[in-house]
C-alpha cells in the first residue's frame, strides 16, 4: 500500500512532550512525515505553504485557525487529526466543504480527567488531606473524627453532561459501586440504558445525589448553568467536582454556598485564570484547588499523539475513525 503523507505541525518543546521514538515508529511505517522544524507554532500563511502534498495534518495546541485562505493550498489533504482537545477554535466550514475529516484526541484526554474526577471524589468522601493537615499541624491524635466520611460503594453519583468525560466517569464510577445518574439534554433513554445510568432532571440530581461532578461543555446554553439556586440544592456534606470550565459555574455563587462549610468541593477550573493570589478560595479548607491538570500528566500528554496515530493508521488502511467530529457535532461540543 503506498504510504501516506503526513505533516505534523506540532513544534518542539511539545512536540518531545507527547511524541515517543514508538509513536513515530508506527507512523513512518504507514506515512512519510514532515515535521514543523521552526521551533515555534506556524502563522497561517507558514501553515498554508507547507500544505502542498500533505494527505494528513496532525495538529496540537497553537494552530492557526482554518480558513478557505488556508486550506487553498491544501490540494490532497483528506484528514486532520488533533492531537489535543477541542477542535472548535480552529475548524471551520472551509474543512467541512471540503470533504476533510477530522479526528480529535478528546477522548484520551477524558481518561485522564475521568480518573482525576473519582480521586477527587474520593479525597472529598474520606478527607484524607484535611487529617494529612491536622498532623502535620501537631493537632491532637486521633485527629477530629468529626469530619463526614464515606465510603464510594451504593452512594449515588451525580454528572452533569455526558460526553466523552463525563461516559468516561460512568464507567469509573460504576466499577467501585456506585449508583450513576446523568444529566445531558442530547442523552437518549436508550444511551442512557447502554451506558448503566440513570437519566434524571439537573434539579433532582444535584438534590439526590451525594456526589456532584460537572462535564458540561461551554457553549451558549451552558454559562452559569449551575448558579445560586441550584447550589442550594446540594446536600450538606455533599462533594462537588469541577474539572469541566469555569464557564458553567456561577463562581460567586459558589464562593458564597462555600463559605457556609456545608458541603466540599474540589476546583481544577476557575474564572479567572491563574486563580488571583488573594482569592477566598485559597482559604477555604472545604476546598481542594488544583491549577487546571485534570487531564494534564505524562501518560495523557503521550497518549495524544499516539491515540491520533492510531487513528490515521485506521483511515490510511480505510477502517472507521474511532473520533470522527463532524459538522453536526461540532456545534454543540466543548
Amino acid at each position: 500500500m503506498e504510504k501516506m503523507s503526513v505533516l505534523i505541525s506540532v513544534p518542539r518543546p511539545l512536540r518531545d512532550l507527547i511524541l515517543t521514538d514508538k509513536a513515530l515508529a508506527q507512523l513512518r511505517g504507514f506515512a512519510n512525515v514532515t515535521m514543523n522544524e521552526d521551533g515555534h507554532d506556524w502563522t497561517a500563511t507558514e501553515l498554508a505553504g507547507q500544505l502542498p502534498g500533505a494527505t494528513a495534518l496532525i495538529t496540537g495546541w497553537g494552530v492557526p485557525t482554518l480558513s478557505e485562505d488556508v486550506l487553498a493550498r491544501a490540494d490532497r489533504l483528506r484528514l486532520i487529526a488533533h492531537a489535543a482537545g477541542s477542535v472548535k477554535g480552529f475548524v471551520t466550514d472551509a474543512v467541512f466543504a471540503r470533504g476533510i475529516a477530522v479526528t480529535h484526541a478528546a477522548g484520551r484526554i477524558a481518561e485522564s480527567v475521568a480518573e482525576y474526577t473519582l480521586l477527587a471524589a474520593m479525597m472529598g468522601l474520606r478527607r484524607l488531606h484535611d487529617f494529612d493537615r491536622q498532623m502535620k499541624n501537631g493537632e491532637k491524635w486521633p485527629p477530629s473524627r468529626e469530619l463526614p466520611r464515606y465510603e464510594i460503594a451504593g452512594k449515588k453519583v451525580g454528572l452533569l453532561g455526558m460526553g466523552y468525560v463525563g461516559r468516561r466517569t460512568a464507567r469509573l464510577f460504576q466499577a467501585v459501586g456506585a449508583e450513576v445518574w446523568a444529566f445531558d439534554p442530547y442523552l437518549t433513554p436508550e444511551q442512557a440504558k447502554e451506558l448503566g445510568v440513570r437519566k434524571a432532571e439537573m434539579h433532582e440530581l444535584i438534590r439526590e445525589c451525594l456526589i456532584v461532578s460537572d462535564h458540561l461543555p461551554v457553549t451558549d446554553e451552558t454559562h452559569h448553568l449551575i448558579g445560586a439556586k441550584e447550589l442550594a440544592l446540594l446536600q450538606d456534606g455533599a462533594v462537588f467536582v469541577n474539572s469541566a470550565r469555569a464557564w458553567t459555574i456561577d463562581q460567586e455563587a459558589l464562593v458564597q454556598e462555600l463559605s457556609t462549610g456545608r458541603f466540599w468541593a474540589a476546583l481544577d477550573v476557575f474564572d479567572p485564570e491563574p486563580l488571583p493570589l488573594d482569592h477566598p478560595l485559597r482559604k477555604m479548607d472545604n476546598v481542594l484547588l488544583t491549577p487546571h491538570v485534570a487531564g494534564i500528566n505524562r501518560d495523557a500528554l503521550q497518549g495524544l499523539m499516539a491515540t491520533m496515530i492510531d487513528e490515521i493508521e485506521r483511515f490510511h488502511k480505510g477502517e472507521p475513525l474511532k473520533y470522527r467530529v463532524t459538522r453536526e457535532m461540532l456545534a454543540r461540543m466543548a
